[in-house]
């Protein structure tokens, strides 16, 4: 008979203070507990007895909060802050988390809160290694086909167990498909084309838990239990935070401020461990005009001046990849045949108050001059092109190469493409299984750099392009301009790196736009505060690849696709970047026509004239570490109702945006539509009242109502009590001059107020305080009311 062997004792058997951090020691490992604010706590478990010395580039915050004693009995041991006492039950050293006055707030499994189990991990040997290069959409990849691979060191896959109550969860990065809470669900967390790895979930309980791991994860909340799995780590690393304690309720009263404030202090949390979002330029928040791709630099200018004859708002224009010669991918220069002078071509731009983004890629082809300068220093990846970001010598190097040309010439932006370098869902001939996909990245990524770093390289990427832009300019090269890079991953703490993230060479369809919405909303649930997408979708037609799947082989020629584009399009203006991009057709704005090009024109304006009220949502993200878009649940989480809606959101604080998401007027083939209502349902949140944006029709919160949506109307609502900051719209923020409007949104008699930030300069060194703001009040000088 099998005899049963019994587990190491997990029994706490021995607890002491070491300065700020408290030890608590059993057979399987050490649980230590710091304290690091009244409201933060990290706790880590290792099996090692001490805590790792690995490199962790996401968390900054150093200090401690030491104001915390701890007691401890039979059963338990207590860890005790003014409004937050952190329980570890003795038996299994499993943690629960409570408010001191309304009780539990989050818990581990008190029977089996963590497992780990120790693997080898291998890398790639320093020798030439068999590949073969392949041909995708999102570049030349290369394969390793029979890996010769050297040990690494040993590992742990670690697991998480812990209890949910009666709460919805949000974040955990970008997802391909859209959903509401993340209850009930499966996502693997990894790098890929369309998908954005990060570690913090919210829950509309009011915390937020954060992993410091730079590993692939996985949750899961089903039939198997409810979990956070580490691939690869030396130990579990999180942070608890609290978003608010000791209140009572998490609800503001007053009726210009009626929201959940402990869901968006969990995002302030974050943004105190990782490092504050840094401020974009005012421009960023303009039109963004690209396509696959702009092929010379007279093209380049003529649409620049086309979008002013046309009437069309424009602050940025974009060249895609192949700004380079033929074969040589990734080169940091220009053909001169096609482009003969980029800094003359920087200059008109800039006279016509139009900003430059080039896309620069991680990869260099072999036999470039770039690639050989790294090859000589033997700075890149194992058995690819890719340089090595997550070496310092590497990033300088690689940012030496952009201030000899592009950086010279005035570009004003980087596009950051393939950050996540390494992809191989796009080497399959089908969509693999999402299981399948995480594994190969973990294969293909972990042989390249220390397995436990695999999701980190979007962030060292920026990080050079931020760290050495700044120091390229505190040294006299070129004016100051602030950083700003479009790239397509991103990991813990990216934020601070002048980072806008977009969500990866999307497919085509109605369904592809309705989860647009909801991925994007988890993104910024995340942490990361600015996101885009390309409008009308990367792929348009249909191919004889998996992901590219567009629906409309006719393209703009299909009036259902130009309706489409025109929802698409109304739901990018109410994003922090909006932006055109795509493949298959041209996206200029004038490539559509009739009642769909005006449509596009119109909200072209309407972006411009609320140019006063997304500056200044924008500085509130710097100063005040909000969020640009946001669920309904973290302004209203109190109203259960709002838990599960994705087609909603707030857009700032005080506007709430309802995209049309369904076709109204043409079917997939073009042809007219029938008796289908030009309406949508709104539900309006519990806590105050709502007005039309454009018509100050108010409804009730906690109702409902179908609203007119017509083709160039996408529904906007304002938080009753708002003052919002318009302006006449003009065809650039610098242009855009005369006095801002003040629009009310309030009953009779009430007092509006609103924080209106604008720029003093535009200077990179915004943390001076060359940034201003002021409060404005109904009756101070306030123009314009709807009643």
């Amino acid at each position: 008979m099998l005899e049963a062997v019994k587990s190491v004792s997990r029994e706490v058997k021995h607890v002491e203070r070491r300065g700020d951090v408290l030890a608590l020691v059993s057979d399987y490992g050490t649980l230590f507990l710091e304290s690091k604010t009244e409201t933060i706590v990290r706790a880590t478990f290792s099996t090692q007895n001490k805590r790792s010395d690995k490199e962790k580039p996401g968390v900054i915050y150093d200090s401690s909060f030491s104001d915390w004693t701890y007691e401890e009995d039979d059963d338990e041991v207590r860890l005790c802050l003014p409004n937050l006492t952190v329980h570890v039950k003795r038996a299994t050293s499993a943690i629960s988390y409570y408010d001191n006055e309304k009780g539990l707030i989050f818990t581990e499994n008190q029977d089996d809160p963590r497992d780990f189990e120790e693997f080898d991990t291998y890398r790639l040997a320093d020798v030439e290694q068999k590949t073969r290069t392949i041909q995708t959409a999102d570049g030349v990849k290369e394969v390793v086909e029979e890996p010769l691979n050297v040990f690494a060191g040993k590992n742990y896959h670690v697991r998480l167990h812990f209890d949910l109550q009666e709460e919805a969860l949000y974040g955990l990065g970008q997802q391909e498909k859209g959903f509401g809470s993340l209850r009930g669900r499966t996502l693997y967390i990894h790098q890929a084309n369309r998908k954005i790895a990060a570690s913090l979930f919210t829950s509309t309980k009011g915390y937020g838990i954060l992993v410091d791991t730079y590993s692939p994860m996985i949750f899961n909340d089903n039939h198997n239990g409810t979990y956070i799995y580490v691939e690869a780590d030396q130990e579990l690393d999180y942070y608890f935070i609290a978003g608010e304690l000791g209140t009572g309720n998490s609800r503001e009263t007053s009726a210009a401020t009626c929201h959940t404030t402990a869901m968006n202090n969990v995002i302030k949390g974050y943004r105190l461990l990782t490092g504050k979002a840094a401020l974009l330029p005012k421009w960023a928040f303009g039109y963004v005009q690209s396509q696959e791709r702009y092929e010379t630099q007279e093209e380049i200018l003529e649409v620049a001046r086309r979008c002013r004859e046309e009437g069309f708002g424009l602050d940025c224009i974009v060249l895609d990849w192949m700004s380079w010669k033929d074969n040589e991918w990734g080169q940091k220069s220009y053909d001169e045949a096609r482009f003969p002078e980029p800094s003359k071509m920087i200059s008109e731009l800039h006279d016509e108050n139009v900003h430059f983004m080039i896309s620069i890629w991680p990869t260099m082809a072999t036999g470039t001059d770039n690639h050989n300068e790294f090859a000589k220093r033997n700075l890149f990846l194992p058995a690819c092109t890719v340089y090595n970001a997550l070496s310092k010598e590497a990033r300088e190097l690689y940012f030496e190469q952009l201030k000899r040309t592009h950086f010279s010439y005035g570009t004003d932006a980087w596009w950051c493409d393939s950050s996540e370098p390494i992809t191989p869902e796009w080497n399959h001939s089908f969509r693999m299984e999402e299981g399948t996909l995480f594994q190969d990245f973990c294969k293909e990524m972990g042989l390249r750099v220390p397995y436990e770093y695999t999701n980190s390289y979007p962030l060292y990427h920026a990080m050079g392009i931020y760290e050495n832009q700044r120091k390229a300019m505190a040294e006299g090269m070129g004016p100051e301009k602030r950083v700003c890079n479009l790239t397509r991953s991103s990991f813990t703490g990216q934020q601070r790196y002048g980072t806008v993230m977009w969500s990866g060479d999307t497919a085509a369809s109605w369904e592809t736009l309705q989860d647009q919405v909801a991925i994007g909303l988890h993104f910024s649930a995340s942490g990361m505060p600015f996101w885009t997408m390309d409008i009308g979708a990367f792929f348009v037609k249909k191919s004889n690849t998996w992901y590219w799947n567009g629906r409309y082989d006719a393209c703009a020629d299909n009036k259902g696709y130009c309706e489409l584009y025109v929802r698409w399009y109304q739901f990018g203006a109410f994003l922090p970047m909006f932006r055109a991009h795509g493949t298959d057709f041209r996206r200029e704005p004038w490539t559509f026509e009739g009642k769909f090009k005006e449509a596009l024109r119109k909200t072209n304006k309407l972006r411009y004239s609320l140019m006063p009220y997304i500056y200044s949502e924008a500085g509130k993200v710097w100063r005040d570490d909000n969020s640009m878009i946001k669920f309904l649940a973290f302004d209203f989480g109190q109203d259960k109702k709002t838990w599960n809606i994705t087609d909603q959101f707030m857009f700032g604080d005080s506007l709430m945006v309802c995209p049309v998401l369904k076709p109204m007027y043409y079917d997939q083939e073009g042809q007219e539509l029938r008796d289908v209502p030009k309406a949508r349902r709104v539900y309006f949140p519990e806590g105050c009242d709502w007005y039309d944006f454009y018509t100050g029709e108010k409804y009730e919160g906690g109702s409902s109502a179908d609203v007119e949506a017509p083709l160039d109307v996408i529904p906007v609502f304002v938080r009753g009590g708002s003052l919002v900051p318009v302006r006449e719209p003009a065809l650039s923020t610098k242009e855009q001059t005369g006095a801002i409007e003040y629009k009310r949104f309030a009953e009779d008699g009430a007092t509006a107020t609103y924080t209106f930030y604008d720029d003093d300069g535009d200077g990179y060194d915004y943390e001076s305080g060359n940034y201003t703001y002021k409060e404005v009040s109904y009756g101070d000088g306030v123009s314009g009311s709807f009643q």
